[in-house]
């Protein structure tokens, strides 16, 4: 094989990007290299080393050199591909959401468990398809909560809100690739502030309502219905005082707005926990992902006169994750 022919095989594109990212201290080089060649190609594994001397296209290969250069600068893998899997449902992610985690998945789990051991306790049976009920996830983002909790639950209803225009547009894309669209209320609004007032499968905005008959706008009223059954949150947990110490693709490429929670990280759970404590169900369920020190700051807000059956659920490496409450 000539010079021009290796260098444009399989095998050389691969070891070249895992060259590149290694040099780069790249984490995970190897596994990046593999996974970009794989989007370039649309191959899987399997494909690449069963075919080393493939010789690849003078256009693939210098797409997948654009891409390993970029990586290379930090930049997250999710954005140069585009996608990122989430409870076993592929993704799109942009610099606009936060890329999906799986200790997130966490948070998934929790909430079908509590739901489940809730009708049990009830006396009812148990309920499989979510009949009847309304979900809230608090700071969508790309959609990935809402969405897999409504593919496990087929017949409940969500209102999903976000104070990020651009992301809601992203997580509006993502509930219509996995046909979930149709039950997914999207609100644009700081934590639950936007919720006013909800139907069976629907909500109405809290602020920036149209103009009624008169031409003046509407009074703006604090009555918020007591419509959910499930509240669920992965808010903004990272203290702007950590902000070093995040890896370099996080700090400089995924949206501070979806990453940072106030200087110390946990401001936003005292809000979020009082609006919840409004709008559940009695009997209602509020799930919360924690920070990696969050825990100590967001316990106490769970008072003993509004919550019951307060649970810690720790992610894979013992880090308390998942925080969970029922309404009294």
């Amino acid at each position: 094989m000539n010079r021009v022919s290796e260098e444009k095989s399989v095998r050389a594109l691969l070891k070249s990007g895992i060259a590149q990212l290694r040099e780069a201290h790249v984490p995970s080089y190897t596994l990046a290299a593999e996974l970009l060649l794989l989007h370039v190609l649309g191959r899987d594994r399997a494909w690449i080393y069963a075919h080393p001397e493939e010789e690849i296209s003078a256009v693939s290969a210098e797409r997948y050199s654009t891409l390993i250069g970029r990586r290379a600068r930090g930049e997250p893998p999710q954005h140069l591909t585009g996608k990122q899997e989430f409870w076993g449902l592929e993704f799109e992610v942009t610099p606009d959401v936060l890329i999906p985690r799986p200790e997130t998945e966490h948070v998934i789990e929790v909430a079908l468990d509590r739901l489940a051991v809730r009708e049990i306790r009830a006396g009812r049976s148990q309920k499989t398809d979510g009949a009847g009920f309304e979900i809230g996830d608090i700071g969508t983002g790309s959609g990935c909560i809402a969405i897999a909790l409504a593919k496990e639950l087929p017949a409940a209803a969500f209102i999903a809100t976000d104070i990020s225009s651009a992301a809601l547009a992203v997580a509006r894309r993502n509930a219509g690739r996995h046909h979930v669209a149709s039950r997914i209320q999207f609100v644009e609004c700081h934590l639950l502030n936007g919720v006013v007032s909800v139907g069976a499968q629907h909500a109405a905005p809290h602020l920036g309502t149209s103009p009624n008959a008169s031409g003046h706008e509407p009074p703006v009223t604090s009555h918020h219905s007591r419509f959910f059954d499930l509240i669920v949150s992965n808010p903004p947990y990272v203290g702007r005082r950590e902000a070093a110490t995040l890896m370099r693709e996080v700090r400089e490429h995924e949206p501070g707005i979806a990453l940072y929670g106030g200087e110390e990280g946990h401001e936003l759970y005292g809000d979020l926990v009082a609006q919840a404590a409004t709008l559940l169900k009695p009997a209602g369920i509020l799930v919360l992902e924690l920070g990696h020190d969050s825990l100590p700051a967001v316990a106490p807000l769970l008072e003993e006169s509004t919550w019951a059956k307060v649970g810690v659920t720790n992610d894979l490496r013992g880090i308390p994750r998942v925080l969970a409450a029922q309404k009294t």
